[in-house]
Formats: structure tokens, sequence, C-alpha cells
């Protein structure tokens, strides 16, 4: 009861919350669940799908949360102080906020609840790319039982050198999931003064002014980093040629990071070893003549030497414990709170 009480006398300000997405309805009693101890807070989940619909419901949020608000909706939502994003990535509304902050603050949230997800897809997509999982499996589907290594041997990971670019949610998970192999690391992040928890292993530390000093030390390449003015085909041919023959290059951030010729070029003609990529250069690919899409623009579905996966590192959806993160910063400001999680600098784009 002592506990309670407590948590009563933190609510200070009565709070509208107005989700402008569809969510399940799972995710939805979950929510509600977590909220149930904060009598100042009211869910407005959305039932209908036109902006119109939403009009009486956002004219009174003190917070939004959906994935790509119109400047419509933004524009009538006038006592909002805080968008939620969910999902990981929020280049694609950097211009409408900056737009909007002109006008009125309202604070963008860039969500972590997919990045253990992320982090365990990025650490199998490495796994499979090194023991040759793939072209084994076919094999076997072929009726080859037991080719063995003269075909396609596996890839030791022990003492391998392993480099993060960037080290934001995913990237820490991914070193704590690969912190049991014999590995040496290496981290280029921005902002060093913004680690205040121990790294989970040693690690070399470098600058972003240190990219080529970070390449030639390491073989493989885990990109982390957002999708920024900075970060935008921040890899090329030059960048790919210092991780040497033996590199390894693992993207599960944005495509356009690697620029995308160099990246092909590099795998064709074995300037690396391999890649491992979750994300790519089209997402709205045109069908072929045989009615294939392939969201990219140079041929890597023929190559022998990457794993291809289709955007997935999301997966499961339906995870409830996504939704923490979402839950936290609302109980943050039905507690009168401004120390939010994972606000976004729209000056730095993330």
């Amino acid at each position: 009861m002592k506990k309670s009480n407590n948590l009563l006398n933190q609510q200070v300000k009565n709070v509208s919350v107005c989700f402008i997405s569809s969510i399940p309805d799972p995710a939805r009693i979950y929510i509600s669940e977590k909220l149930q101890d904060f009598k100042n807070v009211n869910l407005m989940f959305r039932t209908k799908t036109s902006d119109k619909n939403l009009s009486d419901l956002i004219s009174n949020a003190d917070i939004l949360i959906g994935w790509r608000p119109s400047k419509e909706i933004l524009s009538n939502a006038v006592k909002t102080k805080l968008f939620i994003n969910p999902g990981a990535g929020v280049q694609h509304l950097l211009d409408l906020f900056r737009e909007v902050n002109e006008e009125r603050e309202i604070l963008l949230i860039n969500g972590h609840g997919n990045s253990y997800f992320v982090a365990q897809h990025a650490v199998a997509l490495l796994l499979t790319l090194m023991n040759k999982t793939i072209p084994h499996h076919e094999w076997m589907c072929e009726g080859k039982w037991r080719t063995g290594d003269s075909d396609t041997r596996s890839i030791p990971m022990r003492f391998k050198r392993v480099g993060f670019l960037g080290y934001g949610a995913i990237n820490q998970k991914i070193h704590r999931f690969l912190s049991g192999f014999d590995i040496e690391f290496s981290i280029l992040r921005k902002h060093w003064k913004k680690q205040t928890s121990p790294l989970p292993t040693k690690a070399n530390k470098y600058e972003f002014s240190q990219l080529h000093e970070f390449l030639k030390d390491i073989e493989i390449l885990i990109i982390g980093v957002p999708l920024t003015s900075v970060t935008r085909k921040l890899i090329k041919k030059k960048e790919l040629e210092l991780l040497g023959k033996e590199g390894l290059v693992i993207n599960i951030a944005r495509g356009d990071i690697i620029d995308e010729e160099s990246l092909y070029i590099s795998l064709k003609d074995k300037i690396i070893t391999g890649a491992a990529i979750d994300v790519w250069y089209d997402y709205t690919p045109k069908s072929d003549e045989k009615g294939k899409k392939f969201p990219f623009h140079f041929p890597f579905h023929s190559l022998d030497n990457i794993v291809l996966s289709p955007h997935r590192g999301y997966s499961p959806f339906n995870d409830l414990l996504r939704w923490d993160e979402v839950i936290e910063n609302i109980k943050r400001m039905a507690q009168g709170r401004n120390d939010f999680l994972n606000v976004v600098n729209l000056d730095e784009e993330y």
C-alpha cells in the first residue's frame, strides 16, 4: 500500500495519450494494464484509419504515438508536447518535425523497442555467413550429403577482430551477445561521453575522425549507426578495401550507409570475403519480367558470398516488451518529469 501511495503522489499531471496508428489488441491490453495505476493517464486508441476520424482525439492529446504522422495531424494536435515513434529510425520524420518546431516545440522520441531483436538478427546473420549455413542447407535439399570442407568451409570466429560502427542500443546488445567468443572488439562512436555504463568487454575506442584507422584494425564490420547526412554513403569502396580480403560486413542499420555500387563490386571482385545485409536501397521495387521484386539496383542475388535478409530484424512484432520504453515515457510525463528516454536531437538527426 505504501508503494501505491507513493506512486499516486508522484502523479501530478493529467495526460491524454492518442495512438494515431493502429496497434494489435494484445498490445493495447498490455499497455493499459501497465498504466492501470496511473489514474491520471487517459489512453485513446485509434479505431478508424482516416485523419479526419482522429481530429477530436488529437486536439486534446499531450502525447501522440505512431509511425507516420501527417503535417495536418501535428498542426491539429495543439496540446501535444511529445511524439513517440515506436520503431527505430526517424530520418523520414526529421524535416516534418523541424518545420513544426519553428512554431512550437514537440519533442520527437525514437523508439528502441526493436533493439533486442535486431541485435539477435545481426548475430544470426553473422554466424550464418561465417558457418556457410545456406549453401550447405541447399546442398542437403538437393540430396548432397556431407560435402565437407572441400566445398565451403566455415570461418572461425575465434580471434577475429570485430568493429562496431556506432554504439547505440543495438550494437551495445550485439557486443554483449558476442562477448563469450574469443574476439578483440573495437568501437567507433560519435559521443563517448554518453557511455556511462561499463562495456561488456575491453574494447579499442575510436572517434569518427578515425574511421580509416578503425577499419584497418578490424576484420568484421557491424554497422549500427543511424542514417544521417554524415553517415549516408559513409562506407564506399575505399573503406571496404581497408577491411582487407578477409573482411566481413553486417548491416542492420540502413542500406544507404554503404554505397550500393561499392558494396556490389567489393563482393563480386572478392575485395572482401562476404556480407550479410538486412537493409536495402529500394523499398518500392517494381516487378521484373518474371514477376520478381528485388530491393536493389545491382544483382546481389547472383553472388555466392552474401546473405540476403528482407529487413526483418524487428521480428517478432508481437513481442509486448517492445512497448516498455513507450510506457515508461508516458509514466514520466504523468509524473511531471522531463527526462524522457531517447529524445531525438533534430540538429544531429538522431
